[in-house]
């Protein structure tokens, strides 16, 4: 009896250690998030990584806003994305973490297939280069700042208006 109950003790201690040797780090939650939520690939897993209430802060120079963002919101923003560039491609370039902080870099591939900032479809490619910084809290992300190059994003959407506009006349 002392044996099996000695045995069971040593199994449920060597279940605690793999679990919490196996716990991921605040740049693995992250890099998950970006390649199955970010990507579009599954947007109704955001509440997998993200806190119930998250503060996404838009860092814009002449703007900045801060947007309080839910999973079930979340997911809708991605849903946006697939509209308006379709199934596109999302590559992280660059991702460090340090604590609770991880910084990501990545560069997103889609086509115009709806209408942008003004700019009618066009269906050709557009390329959205963007980074944030990331804060966990108990392995969620609960805030984020993020930059996006708007300047080479507008001059893509002007430049394929002009290729649409030479092809159609």
């Amino acid at each position: 009896m002392l044996l099996v109950a000695g045995l069971l003790l040593q199994t449920v201690h060597a279940q605690i250690a793999t679990k919490m040797t196996t716990r991921k780090s605040s740049a693995e939650i992250v890099r998950e998030f970006l390649q199955v939520v970010r990507s579009g690939k599954a947007p109704d897993r955001a509440a997998e990584y993200l806190a119930p209430q998250v503060l996404a802060h838009q860092v814009n120079a002449e703007n900045p806003v801060t947007v309080p963002r839910t999973p079930d919101n979340y997911a809708d923003h991605v849903r946006e994305f697939l509209k308006l560039y379709g199934p596109f491609t999302f590559e992280v370039t660059e991702l460090i973490g340090q604590e609770d902080k991880v910084y990501a870099r990545w560069k997103q591939t889609g086509k115009h297939l709806a209408e942008i900032d003004g700019y009618p479809p066009t269906g050709l490619p557009l390329v959205e280069l963007a980074s944030a910084v990331y804060r966990l809290e108990n392995g969620r992300i609960v805030e984020y700042w993020i930059q996006i190059d708007r300047l080479g994003f507008e001059r893509q959407l002007q430049h394929n208006a002009k290729l649409n506009a030479k092809q159609t006349h």
